[in-house]
């Protein structure tokens, strides 16, 4: 069985002149390196403004011995290290044909992200996690060949960090998008949780997933009471994920008695504000 191992530098490394140039140099050296399967790249040390595009060339370049990877996550850092929106990602479009034995992808941060010509065989999830997904993102995953993906998670986050579509970009994106494996969904992460909430419901993919993902966005009453109606039309439906919510205690209560698993944690009060009513995505940022 593989390992899991993740590569970081703190910022003392990053002063003593290290970087997303000598990332794939160490992660190589690692003597443990050729029994790690799942991969995790931390800070590269300065994130806000060094993309990790070297990192992600090396890879490519050192394709042969990455073969063996088949889990990768690209920015897993926290605020302390960087913020999600100031995360400086890069292009991904040579990994798919050096990486052919990779099965899992995960990307933080959007900002200069670009999955180039997605076509992988074998690719069974893909999660995107950023304050702002970017219209020519959705379009890139839209005209994507991945035959064997099973979980797709996008946060779509907020105007100001990066998001520049509305729901019709992600009603679109779902009808035209084709995922024939499809068994989990997640459209979470909004602003506008309670519109995206009927997108989804109206999609193709209700058929065929058996976990809905709508969470840490600012889904209201008026979203719950369309899972309320829709939900029990669809028996494939095991899972309901929609923590991080702004739903009253009733309807979170009528949620929960569905015949089915649903998270509705972390519940968010809404603020007012000079006579406006104020709810945040949970990341943003």
């Amino acid at each position: 069985m593989g390992k899991s191992k993740r590569y970081e530098y703190d910022y003392e490394q990053y002063e003593n002149g290290k970087g997303p140039k000598t990332m794939i140099d160490d992660i190589l050296a690692d003597p443990d390196f050729s029994q790690v399967t799942d991969v995790t790249i931390g800070s590269w040390g300065s994130a806000w403004e060094d993309n990790c595009q070297k990192i992600l060339d090396d890879i490519a370049d050192n394709k042969d011995k990455f073969a063996h990877v088949q889990q990768l996550f690209v920015g897993d850092m926290d605020y302390e290290d960087c913020e999600v929106s100031w995360i400086m990602q890069g292009n991904y479009g040579r990994l798919w044909k050096a990486l052919p034995g990779l099965k899992e992808l995960t990307i933080k941060g959007s900002t200069d992200l670009s999955l180039g010509e997605v076509e992988h065989e074998n690719l069974e999830a893909l999660t995107i996690i950023c304050g702002g997904l970017p219209v020519s993102v959705l379009e890139e995953i839209q005209k994507a060949k991945l035959p064997n993906l099973k979980k797709l998670v996008l946060y779509i986050g907020v105007e100001n960090y990066g998001f520049d579509g509305d729901e019709d970009t992600i009603r679109t994106f779902l009808e035209k998008s084709d995922f024939p494996k499809l068994t989990h969904l997640g459209i979470e992460d909004s602003e506008i949780q309670d519109q995206l909430t009927q997108v989804v419901l109206e999609s193709k993919y209700m058929g065929q997933i058996h976990t809905l993902d709508l969470a840490n966005g600012t889904l209201t009453d008026k979203g719950g009471a369309l899972l309320l109606e829709k939900i029990p039309s669809y028996p494939n439906i095991k899972v309901l994920d929609i923590h991080y919510h702004y739903l009253s205690d009733t309807m979170a209560q009528q949620l929960k008695g569905l015949p089915i698993q649903v998270d509705v944690s972390e519940a968010n009060e809404p603020e007012e504000y000079d006579g406006e009513i104020w709810m945040d995505a949970m990341l943003t940022e």
